[in-house]
């Protein structure tokens, strides 16, 4: 049955359900294939650079368009076929129909467009570093559901649909995830299944590989080894999801926070010490800063773990995290690791007001990274490297790091 137009509807250039067939020049950072019909721009999913493609359109904006693939006419020689029989219908995963070279490529042109389009600089990016598996690498998954009405066990348990905001995929098994999580998946789906009558309405399962085997609680302390370092902390708290790809990653951290011989590190946004710890050894003395008590004390546990003995760890206020510093900015190095939303204007004010002589800029949204990155050539400093990881092969999402010096 053919769907009503939606009233709203901007019917220019394209009318509502409109069937085009156009050729793919680029992909977007959100993993979109980019086409550009009398140079108007069509954003259309789960197609490639060099394709040929009938899709149908079902948003125009005001600088651009939205379209589903229909078909791919002529296909890229960098397709290939994906390992999940739920791609392109589950929203967790981008480029599973791309060969993981092109990937890394992909990845590496879009920060550097970013680079180029939100800070106005054309400064060299380096190549994307690869995880060291493409499949297989996530330690921690979210699986979702939503309480059925009646007495049934026919609900879906999974992830959100590709451009749905409630609608569910039923997945009893992830290819990005870690084996030893897809073998404890059939169970914990069974027990919900199970046990639907304790739970209110729908949640959010957790799913973190520790050491050979799942924790789904919460509270549970668990561990990540990183080369020869132990990190323990809570199950459910904030810990990177690739772990094979994290010694490269801190090493990489390291050697860019002590290039210049600093002498002192500041870790901001510590949580359990992943970086301050990993980098101690580059540095005579290494304070980390967190809002969060609770993380604080994992990362002051972890560093007596792995007899560290050059780092402490605070638990500071937002208004006044800079309070017991009392390193010589000119010999200070600051690492920054913070979450998707970038840094707050509360938090980068007093970090200008410290001035330190480097700072390392880690981010997994390169788009609020490139917004920062403008107040900080503002303030005087400039780009000295900038080097992707790719922490999430299959999808869109990956790590830039930022090296500026003042």
């Amino acid at each position: 049955m053919a769907q009503t137009r939606p009233p709203k509807f901007k019917a220019e250039p394209f009318d509502w359900h409109e069937i085009i067939e156009v050729e793919i020049v680029a992909l977007s950072n959100l993993g979109a294939g980019i086409a550009k019909p009398n140079q108007w721009v069509v954003f259309v999913p789960f197609c490639l650079p060099g394709e040929v493609v009938r899709a149908r359109v079902w948003r125009n904006e005001a600088n651009c368009s939205h379209a589903d693939l229909i078909e791919v006419i002529q296909p890229s020689p960098d397709r290939i076929e994906p390992k999940c029989r739920h791609f392109s219908v589950c929203g967790g995963c981008q480029y599973q129909h791309l060969t993981y070279e092109k990937q890394l490529f992909w990845k590496t042109h879009q920060v550097r467009e970013l680079l180029e389009h939100m800070v106005g600089v054309d400064a060299e990016v380096l190549p994307t570093i690869g995880s060291p598996q493409e499949w297989g690498y996530r330690s921690k998954i979210t699986p979702h559901f939503q309480k059925p009405k009646g007495n049934t066990s026919d609900f879906p348990i999974g992830f959100l649909e590709f451009n749905r905001r409630t609608r569910l995929v039923d997945i009893d098994y992830c290819p990005i995830a870690m084996d030893v999580i897809n073998n404890t998946l059939p169970a914990v789906r069974s027990d919900v299944k199970a046990n639907i009558s304790r739970y209110k309405k729908g949640a959010t399962l957790l799913m973190r590989a520790t050491q050979g085997r799942v924790e789904t609680d919460h509270r549970t302390p668990v561990s990540e080894k990183v080369g020869n370092l132990t990190f323990n902390f809570l199950a459910g708290d904030f810990f990177q999801n690739n772990p094979l790809i994290l010694e490269a990653f801190t090493a990489h951290a390291a050697t860019e926070a002590s290039k210049n011989g600093q002498r002192y590190l500041l870790d901001t946004y510590c949580g359990s010490g992943l970086f301050g710890i990993s980098l101690a050894h580059r540095f005579e003395q290494v304070v980390g800063i967190e809002l969060s008590e609770s993380s604080a004390d994992w990362a002051r546990r972890n560093a007596e773990t792995n007899q560290i003995a050059n780092a402490r760890f605070l638990a500071a206020s937002a208004e006044k995290l800079f309070a017991e510093i009392t390193f010589p900015a000119e010999e200070t190095s600051v690492i920054i690791d913070p979450p998707r939303k970038g840094c707050s204007e509360d938090f980068l004010k007093q970090l200008f007001d410290f001035q330190p002589s480097r700072v390392v800029y880690i981010s997994c949204n390169p788009a609020t990274q490139m917004r920062d990155l403008r107040h900080f050539m503002a303030q005087g400093y400039r780009i000295d490297t900038i080097q992707p990881f790719d922490l999430f092969p299959q999808t869109r999402h990956l790590e830039c790091v930022i090296s500026l010096e003042k």
